[in-house]
């Protein structure tokens, strides 16, 4: 096998790793990426970004989880990817648009090297036939839910993938971390769901922490910050901008007249890897 070179980046440290297949001969398959994303026997790293591939004048990424499942959409995925478009010259324009598996979102670099970015996420999904839900009816907004023989204060909505946020009076990892899996898992979720656990601060903010679906548990996600925030906001309870605490930093998402989510932040490159030749082997 020829040599495999890599780039990494992360999201607030939510870390991932670009695979151009333009530049490697290789077939992504399930087993390769969940090597590559295992921290003590590979890179390490929260997904794999594998594209771009070009279709009808856009580009186009597909975002795996480290347990080798497709993801539909990621907010910190993709300002990754436009990240390393800009590097690697495939763009030059200030704006441009992504196509992702949930369709596509419109970037706009906010900084000359691509560090700092914009990107319009779309309107939020509350109708639990988007997401999809079982079991329940309707939208899903500040309901109780049984996760674990307890029962939470839960919405439910899809940001191009399925979330599920559940307001606490105090949020810590520990506890996202203990109730996380068995809210991606739970029978409501026949795509399973990422999870987020989440106060409100006051109007302009709110902190979470995250239980990604295929991933466990992360310290920022760009999707789960605008399911957080458009959650919040449909309870009432924040503005139309909203600053998003999580353990890796901080996120700002805002809401345009028709709730298209607007979500800003920023990107920072780790490094370039090549694989050791008989890696896959």
């Amino acid at each position: 096998m020829d040599t495999i070179t890599m780039k990494k980046y992360h999201g607030l440290g939510n870390d991932y790793l670009v695979l151009d297949p333009n530049k490697n001969d290789i077939k992504l398959q399930k087993r390769n990426v969940e090597m590559l994303c295992r921290r003590n026997f590979g890179v390490g790293a929260d997904g794999i970004l594998y594209g771009p591939f070009e279709e009808d004048g856009k580009f186009r990424v597909q975002i795996f989880n480290p347990d080798g499942s497709e993801a539909e959409r990621s907010g910190n995925g993709v300002r990754i990817f436009a990240k390393y478009l800009l590097d690697e010259g495939y763009v030059k324009e200030k704006r441009f648009t992504l196509n992702t598996l949930a369709g596509d979102v419109e970037i706009e670099f906010m900084e000359e090297d691509g560090s700092k970015m914009r990107v319009n996420m779309g309107k939020p999904a509350f109708a639990g036939v988007q997401m999809p839900l079982v079991g329940l009816e309707g939208e899903i907004v500040n309901e109780h839910l049984r996760f674990h023989d307890n029962d939470y204060n839960a919405t439910c909505l899809s940001v191009g993938n399925p979330n599920c946020v559940i307001m606490m009076e105090e949020v810590t990892p520990q506890k996202a971390k203990e109730l996380g899996p068995y809210v991606e898992g739970a029978s409501y979720f026949p795509n399973r769901t990422n999870m987020q656990i989440c106060k409100v601060i006051d109007r302009e903010n709110i902190a979470i922490e995250i239980y990604e679906r295929g991933a466990g548990y992360t310290l920022a996600s760009g999707t789960g910050a605008c399911a957080a925030a458009a959650a919040t906001r449909r309870m009432g309870l924040v503005d139309k901008k909203v600053t998003v605490h999580m353990q890796g930093g901080d996120l700002v998402i805002e809401f345009g007249e028709d709730d298209t989510i607007y979500m800003t932040g920023t990107v920072g490159t780790v490094g370039t890897f090549t694989l050791a030749e008989n890696f896959f082997a």
